[in-house]
């Protein structure tokens, strides 16, 4: 594996930032997708095709996929968290702009930090990430003013991503305590194989129509957040981490709430208000200030042998 502070040439730093756009493009893809088919349908099918490529990818790559029988109540854990805040969050975007679900989803880092800080040995809360959490706090605050009376601007979708948000990191604090007996890619796969007959089964209880309008733009955006975002993305990010580390790619993460309100706008033809440009920027500000020369964690990739292939 190479050190966390590898140099990086124009070329990979080019590839980081596209991966980037790619992530902040995802939820415009979701909301895509929802024009034609209901929100848990929309996820089955993505985890199906994700969970698909994945797996090729592994076969082709010779990657092992058995695990333990003490693995598999850890999975289940991951896996049910998976579940429940993709769940929220698609049914949330189904009720919001995607451009707020874009700002609400990027207070993930700081939901983070602030469990990492409690539950996480060694990670603790500088003062530069303090002063992070407070901007980027302060951005989606600031996303919400300018009506009479906060009850107008926030919608419903809102307060259920935020709760997919909360989800979401304690989901992430629990994988970074088990990471290092997983091959990351188990971590990523198999919740994907659990959730997608939930979803699947949810959708037809629950969506009302599963599949209305398939159109090429319904199409286009399902295959782009299952094969560029949740596969190649993942794929291309590990990759990218094993080469170069955390602190360098976590550094450009700033750029995914750009990309999305970017294409919130151009897509969408939501409404790009003065409010929302400076909430963009403070969220963007608060995420590049926590990732400002940050820790070295020790969570990112394995670091001794995972428990199944240990003899």
């Amino acid at each position: 594996m190479a050190p966390d502070n590898a140099n990086m040439t124009l070329l990979p730093g080019v590839f980081i930032v596209f991966l980037t756009v790619i992530f902040g493009g995802n939820i415009v893809a979701i909301k895509l997708a929802l024009t034609g088919m209901g929100p848990l349908t929309t996820a089955g099918l993505r985890f199906s095709l994700a969970a698909l490529t994945i797996a090729c990818w592994a076969l082709a790559t010779g990657r092992p996929f058995g695990i333990s029988a003490g693995q598999v109540p850890q999975l289940l854990i991951v896996s049910m968290g998976f579940t429940i805040q993709l769940s929220l969050f698609y049914l949330g975007l189904e009720r919001t702009y995607a451009s707020r679900g874009v700002m609400i989803s990027n207070l993930l880092p700081f939901f983070v930090l602030f469990l990492s800080h409690r539950f996480i040995p060694g990670e603790r809360i500088t003062w530069n990430k303090m002063v992070g959490i407070v901007v980027g706090f302060s951005g989606v605050a600031f996303m919400f003013t300018g009506t009479p009376g906060i009850s107008r601007s926030l919608h419903t979708g809102d307060l259920v991503i935020l709760a997919a948000v909360g989800v979401w990191s304690c989901n992430i604090i629990y994988t970074k305590r088990i990471i290092n007996d997983f091959l990351p890619f188990h971590l990523v796969l198999y919740p994907m194989v659990f959730s997608v007959p939930v979803f699947l089964v949810a959708g037809f209880l629950w969506d009302g129509r599963m599949v209305f309008n398939l159109n090429p733009t319904v199409i286009g955006a399902y295959a782009y957040q299952s094969l560029f975002s949740a596969a190649f993305g993942f794929v291309a990010w590990n990759t990218m981490l094993q080469r170069y580390g955390v602190s360098t790619l976590h550094a450009f993460v700033f750029i995914m709430p750009i990309a999305g309100v970017g294409f919130s706008g151009l897509l969408l033809n939501e409404p790009i208000t003065p409010n929302l440009i400076v909430a963009l920027a403070l969220v963007a500000a608060g995420t590049w200030t926590v990732h400002l020369n940050p820790k070295k964690p020790p969570y990112t990739v394995p670091i001794r042998k995972p428990t199944s292939l240990r003899r």
